[in-house]
């Protein structure tokens, strides 16, 4: 349509096609406000959505390793009792007199092999309830593993190596139930260091602490 054209159309008409492109131009601009407004949106709900997925995994894994540690350590108390009770065993049997055993009277006899049966069925019950034994004779002194009662000089022996085992202690998972109480050497060579991993928890020492 010719400029000359428009101007000969009525006044009214003109206002009402100046009216009806200016809502067409104000309807493009709101639909891209809200489009960019929707993107939003939808950037916010799936950054949500991946923030609450990854605080489900993490839930999950320690609900899984709780439930882990139950199984695992749910018998420690009682396993801790029951050493008391093995090593009572143990003295009684060491109390005996060497004449005594070997008197020949068959009930006598008789009654430390069930007492000696009785101390290796219990502590073989723990062990296949993952209590181990630590004899560490020899060995590094550890103090996640062990308690050191005394030092014995040596100067043939590595400094800090474990030459007298006092007490046996025992583990289970990676929890110490009870640390062995040892001696060690004192006045040797230093032992090299070497890269160690982190030890279990010595429950004992956290008590006396």
């Amino acid at each position: 349509m010719s400029d000359q054209a428009k101007d000969q159309r009525a006044p009214e008409d003109i206002e009402a096609a100046e009216a009806e492109a200016e809502r067409t131009e104000g309807g493009v601009e709101g639909d891209y406000e809200a489009l960019v407004r929707l993107i939003k949106e939808n950037e916010e709900l799936k950054d949500r959505a991946l923030r609450t997925a990854a605080e489900m995994e993490n839930l999950r894994r320690r609900t899984a390793r709780d439930v882990q540690d139950a199984r695992s350590y749910a018998i420690a108390n009682f396993a801790r009792d029951m050493l008391s009770v093995s090593d009572n065993l143990a003295r009684t049997l060491e109390a005996i007199p060497a004449e005594a055993k070997a008197s020949g009277d068959a009930g006598f006899k008789a009654l430390i092999e069930g007492v000696d049966i009785t101390e290796r069925a219990m502590l073989g019950a723990l062990e296949r309830h993952g209590v181990k034994r630590l004899e560490p004779q020899g060995e590094k002194f550890d103090p996640n593993f062990h308690q050191a009662m005394f030092e014995v000089p040596n100067p043939a022996v590595p400094a800090n190596t474990v030459v007298q085992v006092v007490q046996p202690g025992y583990s289970i998972g990676e929890r110490v139930l009870r640390p062995a109480m040892v001696g060690v050497s004192k006045g040797g060579p230093k032992l090299v260091a070497e890269p160690t991993e982190p030890g279990p928890v010595n429950e004992q020492a956290e008590k006396d602490a």
